[in-house]
C-alpha cells in the first residue's frame, strides 16, 4: 500500500500574519539609546602606522612623461610642507650624526631634506629656501651656527632638538605663507 509523502511549501513570513516582527521591534525598544560619541574613537592598541609622505600625492609619471622617457614631474610643495616632510622622514628612517646617511638607513638634516626632494617633493629652491627658514630660527634663538648641518653635527644636538628646529622653521614659513 503506498504512502503519502508531505511535501512542506516555502515558509512565508508576512507583517500582516505574523506577531513575530511586532514583538521583535517591542523588544527593541526596551533597550537604551545608544550614547553619542562626543570624541573620535582611540583605538586602545595604538595608531596604525603610517608611511612618512601620508596625505601627499605618489610621485606619478603622466602619460607624456612615459613615452618622451623623462622622469615625472616633481609634486609641488611649500617650504613649511618640505620641513614637516623633512621631519617625518627623520621619524620614519632615523637620525645620525657626522655623516649623510649611514648603512642602517639613518639620514641627517641634509640627508633627510636630499631624500625628500629625490622622492619627487618639491624643488631645489624649495629646499634653499627651507634651509634659509632653518638658518632663520637657529639665528634667533641665539645658535650663531655656519649651516644647519653645523648644527645637526654638535655634540649636543639630540634628534629632538633637530624635530623641534624643523617645526619651528615649518611654523615660521607657515607664518609666512611660503
Amino acid at each position: 500500500m503506498p504512502t503519502a509523502v508531505f511535501t512542506p511549501g516555502p515558509l512565508v513570513l508576512t507583517p500582516d500574519a505574523s506577531g513575530l516582527i511586532a514583538e521583535i521591534e517591542a523588544y527593541l525598544a526596551t533597550f537604551p539609546a545608544p550614547a553619542r560619541v562626543l570624541a573620535p574613537y582611540v583605538c586602545p592598541l595604538g595608531s596604525t602606522v603610517q608611511p612618512w609622505n601620508f596625505g601627499f600625492p605618489l610621485l606619478r609619471p603622466t602619460l607624456l612623461d612615459r613615452i618622451a622617457h623623462r622622469p615625472a614631474r616633481p609634486t609641488p610643495v611649500t617650504v613649511a610642507n618640505h620641513l614637516r616632510l623633512t621631519s617625518r622622514y627623520l621619524n620614519a628612517y632615523g637620525w645620525v650624526q657626522g655623516a649623510l646617511w649611514d648603512s642602517a638607513g639613518r639620514v641627517c638634516l641634509l640627508g633627510a631634506q636630499a631624500a625628500v626632494l629625490a622622492h619627487g617633493y618639491g624643488t631645489p629652491e624649495t629646499v634653499r629656501r627651507a634651509r634659509n627658514q632653518v638658518m632663520e630660527v637657529l639665528h634667533a634663538t641665539g645658535r650663531p651656527v655656519a649651516s644647519p648641518d653645523a648644527f645637526n653635527d654638535a655634540p649636543g644636538t639630540r634628534q629632538a632638538d633637530v624635530h623641534h628646529l624643523l617645526d619651528r622653521a615649518s611654523a615660521r614659513a607657515l607664518s609666512l605663507g611660503i
